[in-house]
């Protein structure tokens, strides 16, 4: 095991946020980090068809796959937000670096790299996985699919911020469409038709009495409506004659596509409202197109796993204090372990309140301890 140098780490994150990469467009942001794979010698760097920068670090004897997984996409900045510095800049202030995606999550991944390269291989029996994965943003798991269908990982760690805590759960996410159908008329003579959003307003009535579960992990299932579009809009002395609204629905481990769909139809005022699961298509800056209707599982792994067990003796043994949690967001963990079942935890620097905020930032301590957290685990999970 070598020593992970700070101020080379510090350069890589810099790289990193320095070089743009909203989903879709993560291909030189991919070229950054697979250049500094390659530096520090890792066994294996390659791109994958989805666009996914994989990169592996083999161990002295034969053993099980680790695979940790930071996602490099990240949310955009929006035109006159007031940013104090630069979202590109990469800033050091008072500990800090600023700029989007320091913290979702270019700070886990470059600490994964660096903890990869300086992990001591002959104690190490099996081979670490990271993954710079794309697209999460728009749909996780999406293209992690992609890595892990390759690769057969037996445990999955994901590097979304959790205060250098543990989570062994995370809420999932579905994105639920309601259509009405109208009967356009002149505005003039509405009784000639039918305004579809008149026709929408008792369902999403009904929907704001919904009553949802909770899990003492996870928190409460929610559902909360993001959008409204009538057509034809603008509508010109016209009655619209469709309706849809977008519902943003986070789940709780069992719930199903098929279960969540019947308590929404099951509504009064619901009866001629189309209620649907929306599909997901997103093409990669490679040309692939990921496919999948937006329904994001929950998930949770038991405190007595033994991968959760290792995890938490390897970071405490670094002189971290690490917490069991559960993310409050949806991750690409909805896929690794909310569908194919593989083991999860998530460990990361940084807060999730960093997440796409404006003047987005990282504490340059949460990033050197992560990357001793990354090794700790590694270490631990395959000695």
């Amino acid at each position: 095991m070598t020593e992970i140098t700070s101020d080379r780490l510090v350069a890589f994150l810099q790289a990193l946020v320095r070089t743009p990469s909203l989903a879709g467009e993560e291909q030189q942001v991919i070229a950054v980090a697979a250049a500094e794979m390659r530096a520090l010698g890792f066994d294996e760097v390659a791109v994958d068809e989805a666009g996914n920068l994989v990169g592996s670090v083999l161990g002295s004897q034969p053993g099980p796959t680790l695979l940790f997984d930071a996602h490099c996409d990240t949310v955009g900045v929006a035109p006159g937000v007031p940013w104090r510095h630069d979202p590109f800049g990469a800033a050091l202030v008072d500990g800090r670096m600023i700029g989007r995606g320091t913290s979702d999550m270019k700070g886990a991944l470059a600490a994964m790299v660096h903890a990869a390269a300086a992990v001591d291989r002959a104690r190490l029996a099996g081979r670490v996985v990271i993954s710079a994965s794309v697209q999460e943003e728009v749909m996780e798991g999406g293209a992690l699919r992609v890595v892990m269908d390759r690769l057969q990982p037996d445990f999955v760690v994901i590097g979304e911020s959790t205060d250098l805590n543990v989570s062994r759960g995370g809420r999932g996410r579905a994105e639920i469409h309601l259509e009405a159908i109208g009967q356009p008329a002149h505005s003039s003579t509405p009784h000639l038709g039918v305004n579809a959003v008149h026709r929408m307003l008792p369902a999403v009535q009904a929907i704001q009495g919904l009553e949802l579960g909770s899990d003492p992990l996870l928190g409460d299932a929610i559902m909360v409506l993001t959008d409204i579009i009538s057509e034809p809009y603008p509508a010109y002395s016209v009655l619209p004659s469709r309706c849809r609204v977008t519902y943003d629905r986070r789940l709780l481990v069992g719930e199903t596509a098929e279960g969540v769909l019947a308590q929404v139809k099951a509504l009064p005022g619901l009866e001629s409202i189309g209620v649907t699961i929306a599909q997901g298509e997103h093409v990669t800056y490679t040309g692939v197109t990921l496919r999948g209707p937006k329904f994001f599982p929950a998930w949770q792994i038991a405190p007595e796993h033994p991968l959760v067990v290792r995890a938490l003796a390897g970071l405490q043994a670094t002189g971290l204090d690490p917490q069991l949690t559960a993310y409050r967001f949806c991750t690409n963990a909805a896929y690794s372990a909310g569908i194919a079942g593989v083991p999860t935890i998530g460990f990361g620097p940084s807060s999730e309140s960093q997440a796409h905020i404006i003047d987005e930032s990282i504490a340059l301590e949460q990033l050197f301890a992560a990357a001793r957290g990354y090794q700790a685990i590694m270490q631990s999970v395959l000695s």
